[in-house]
């Protein structure tokens, strides 16, 4: 029916996917393009991720970290490189180079990279009494309206390494970060990225390995966020970022998926307890497929084009029910739009060429992203008007 709202938990995922996992920005310099004599150098390479790690932290070493990202932003890099991780590698040498102050250098390409490792660093450093530094500091986060609650994600990933991979520990620290001004929302968000940051150890490996086991559980593959300690504001953004666990469950190589094997991963969410945990567990999917598609390219996914779009469709579809697909659906339109960040393109696309029982439900929330990331932004009338004609006026209304 013409008008119908998608229920307020779908809207709900849409924002709180603005991260996921990660849009990274330009370094704006003076240098000219033509000076990237780097870019040159790394077309045609098919390396590891470790040998492309070495490359960056090298070059950063070099010629500054500001320099290796313009590099890293123009690079040709081969599909299934982790470039958000990449951006992280040269974060931690701007944050080296630059401290604190780093943030300042930072934009919003590679989905949040740079602020998250600037924001690691000062933890590392100085501990948690650097917390009101740091919140501080998430406010000047390159990005939009997003950009200050997402850099508590990042956060999340430094707050589980200094407590050791102790989840429990972690959850009381991000506790900490949590203000009525952003109804919690900072708590919440470095929740999530403790629940990424365990599904691999990126900064302390060694201690990960000694912890995974107590945290992730193949017999019971909800499990941390069934835990009596997963406080309930915390579940959605824990359901949200437990994906990749989800998939190993399943038995998926998280560098090589098997798309015959997504649905299998999706009918673990079908044990969670409410219709709300079910709904943010099938949604964690959407954001990972945006993600695939791209082949872990996260630097223009905004311009992904109409086939790598059904591409994201059709593996929703594995979620085996209207509920699954379209939380999936929901998040994957969210991932695309990223809060206003991103090109808008593929979003208004995926919405276009989504199956007809679904698009409505997608042309809703996309107004909703609009209005919720946009207002008062000159580009928000345009983008509104982008809508069908039947969605425009409601998206106009809130603007103001």
């Amino acid at each position: 029916m013409r008008g119908m709202r998608p229920p307020k938990v779908l809207i709900y995922i849409g924002v709180l996917i603005l991260l996921g996992i990660g849009a990274w920005t330009l370094f704006f310099q003076t240098v000219p393009e033509e000076t990237y004599e780097e870019v040159a150098s790394l077309s045609g390479t098919q390396w590891s991720f470790q040998e492309y790690s070495t490359f960056f932290r090298e070059l950063s070493e070099d010629k500054g970290a500001p320099y290796a990202f313009q590099v890293l932003r123009r690079a040709a890099l081969p599909l299934g490189v982790d470039v958000h991780l990449l951006g992280h590698v040269v974060g931690d040498m701007l944050y080296l180079q630059e401290g604190i102050q780093g943030i300042n250098l930072c934009t919003d390409d590679f989905r949040n990279a740079c602020s998250h490792s600037v924001v690691i660093g000062v933890l590392t450093d100085e501990g948690p009494g650097a917390l009101p530094r740091i919140a501080d500091v998430c406010k000047d986060a390159p990005g939009g309206s997003g950009a200050y609650t997402m850099c508590f994600h990042g956060l999340g990933h430094g707050v589980l390494a200094f407590n050791g991979y102790n989840l429990e520990r972690a959850i009381e620290m991000c506790e900490e970060t949590g203000t009525p001004e952003y109804a919690y929302q900072e708590f919440s968000q470095c929740v999530g990225g403790t629940i990424m940051e365990m599904s691999a150890g990126v900064h302390d490996p060694e201690a990960w390995q000694s912890q995974v086991d107590k945290y992730f559980k193949d017999e019971d593959p909800l499990y941390p966020c069934t835990a009596s300690f997963m406080p309930e504001m915390a579940k959605p953004f824990c359901y949200s970022y437990l994906t990749p666990h989800l998939f190993q469950v399943a038995g998926i190589a998280l560098d090589a998926p098997d798309p015959t094997k997504y649905s299998d991963a999706f009918q673990l969410c079908a044990s969670a307890r409410t219709l709300r945990d079910r709904e943010y567990c099938y949604g964690g999917f959407g954001k990972e497929f945006v993600v695939l598609a791209q082949g872990r390219d996260v630097r223009d996914v905004g311009a992904m084009d109409e086939a790598g779009l059904i591409q994201v469709q059709t593996w929703c579809r594995e979620a085996g029910s209207a509920v699954g697909e379209e939380a999936c659906h929901s998040s994957a339109l969210a991932s695309l739009f990223w809060g206003g960040e991103a090109v808008p393109d593929a979003a208004f696309s995926y919405c276009a060429v989504i199956d007809t029982v679904y698009q409505e439900s997608c042309y809703q929330l996309l107004s909703n992203q609009i209005v919720h990331y946009l207002k008062g932004d000159v580009r928000a009338r345009a983008l509104c008007e982008r809508l069908p004609e039947a969605y425009q006026s409601e998206c106009l209304s809130k603007m103001y």
